[in-house]
């Protein structure tokens, strides 16, 4: 109800702008406890974590994970913080983040414009939530490609004993040549050392921390088939189906349609529950599917978990729904 005021005027300022009104607004009413949204208890267990609720936020709204009680008031299952990197960096040029409202679609070329991981860390540290805490890791844009591993080993050893799970990163379409880690020898070299430091970091610290894997939309039926291979090969804990995509399908001619960046919203819908499936398919229920892309409503959600999905995640919808969507999507989905 209050998100439906705010947004014509949330609408009226820039994209970047608005995002950062709305945190700070979300933490002013949290603090005053004004905002708490209640969802219906619907456990799930899913690489060995009871999650409360199956919907969970995704990686992007909150990157140095300094919202997550305000965030946590809104009924979420479980939160997604990052993507985080190594060093501080400042990502892409402004502007980088744009609306488009008439496919209910979002454009971003961010570029993992984040604090570092040791600040997020501290973040972390210094919020109440004791639920379920994803945090999505990257590398920094000036880490040449071939040595992109050791970015992520070193997030991975810093975040691991404040994570529920650890995302891997490697399909954001605005850090050059990140989706190169997705094919061939790079993906293999990645997840074969990460695994191998996850399960010595599991006997260091005398507990298991699920290592998972987010994919792009923009994948042929063969690139599904070798990540699938891989992702059993290396006993990766789980998938997110999908990231943001290069395509345009949907947003051709409309005001910032041909915006360079990862089409998010409403037309990525289609494409990503279609991946989902293929996934689904190949895996064959051996590895748990997060499915993320275009949910705007309860039904789409259910859609998702339909095409194979044990969880979901949205983002882009909230922009565009508000936090009942949260509510919309656990009262609909099945447990």
């Amino acid at each position: 109800m209050l998100y439906s005021l705010a947004r014509p005027l949330l609408f009226t300022l820039a994209p970047e702008r608005a995002h950062e009104l709305t945190l700070s607004m979300l933490d002013t009413a949290h603090k005053f406890g004004l905002m708490h949204q209640k969802t219906a208890h619907k456990p799930v267990s899913c690489m060995g974590i009871e999650f409360p609720n199956p919907v969970g936020l995704a990686a992007g709204l909150d990157k140095n994970g300094a919202h997550i009680d305000a965030l946590a008031a809104l009924g979420f299952g479980f939160i997604e913080i990052g993507t985080i990197t190594p060093r501080p960096q400042a990502g892409n040029p402004q502007p980088r983040l744009f609306r488009i409202p008439e496919a209910k679609a979002i454009i971003n070329r961010m570029g993992f414009n984040n604090d570092g991981v040791d600040q997020l860390i501290e973040n972390v540290k210094a919020a109440q939530f004791k639920g379920i805490l994803g945090i999505n890791i990257g590398k920094n844009a000036d880490t040449a490609v071939e040595d992109a591993v050791s970015d992520y080993l070193i997030c991975l050893e810093k975040v691991y004993n404040y994570a529920s799970y650890i995302t891997v990163n490697i399909s954001s379409p605005n850090t050059k040549n990140l989706r190169s880690l997705q094919s061939g020898d790079a993906l293999t070299e990645l997840l074969q050392t990460l695994k191998q430091r996850q399960l010595e970091l599991a006997k260091e610290n005398n507990h298991y921390v699920p290592l998972v894997l987010k994919v792009a939309p923009d994948l042929t039926s063969e690139d599904i088939t070798f990540i699938a291979k891989q992702l059993l090969k290396f006993k990766i804990d789980g998938l997110i189906v999908t990231n943001t995509t290069l395509g345009r399908e949907g947003v051709e001619n409309l005001p910032n349609g041909n915006e360079a960046g990862g089409l998010s919203g409403a037309p990525v819908f289609e494409k990503s529950t279609e991946c989902l499936r293929q996934f689904a398919d190949v895996l064959d229920g051996q590895i748990p599917l997060i499915g993320v892309g275009g949910i705007l409503s309860g039904n789409q959600a259910v859609v998702k978990q339909e095409a194979g999905a044990s969880l979901v995640q949205i983002y882009s919808g909230l922009i565009y729904k508000g936090p009942t969507l949260i509510k919309d999507c656990v009262n609909a989905m099945t447990v």
